[in-house]
């Protein structure tokens, strides 16, 4: 476990809390010190830190890495932001993207032609864990000349059925 100023704070609050809760049942200082130090550790790893992993929508985050794209498609959101921010795929022509990425899952829409275009490569980055989350991840890459011009990150809500 790393203690982190960010835990430290959180255990305060948590220790606050319960200490506030048990001095209401009990009025006895030293009794009530000792409870709340018991509970808090309690309190805070099976209540309070499951509430907020399931509420935030923090997720790991790892480099590009080919193997994992093929092997973990529903872990590709993971990889995104590295994508975006390091522009990996600008430059690359089609056959490198389909060695890196794979074929393409589907192409994505063009007002001009009024039809899917193999300009418009996408592919699925899977759900982003979290509470009430129906939001699948997914990136297009837009092709002109056979090189990448630009990666668009949206999102698509999925029905469960």
């Amino acid at each position: 476990m790393i203690v982190s100023p960010l835990f430290v704070i959180f255990l305060v609050v948590v220790f606050i809390v319960v200490w506030l809760f048990v001095n209401t049942i009990d009025k006895r200082k030293w009794l009530t010190f000792l409870v709340s130090l018991v509970l808090t550790p309690v309190v805070y790893f099976y209540l309070f830190y499951p509430m907020l992993n399931i509420f935030s929508s923090y997720h790991h985050e790892k480099y590009f890495d080919a193997e994992a794209w093929e092997d973990k498609p529903a872990l590709r959101y993971e990889m995104t932001n590295q994508i975006l921010t390091d522009s990996l795929f600008i430059g690359k022509n089609k056959n490198d993207i389909k060695v890196l990425l794979g074929k393409p899952e589907w192409y994505g829409w063009d007002n001009a032609i009024k039809a899917n275009s193999e300009q418009k490569w996408n592919y699925n980055l899977g759900f982003k864990p979290g509470a009430f989350n129906d939001m699948q991840e997914c990136i297009e890459l837009q092709f002109k000349n056979n090189m990448v011009t630009s990666v668009r990150p949206y999102q698509l809500e999925k029905t469960f059925e």
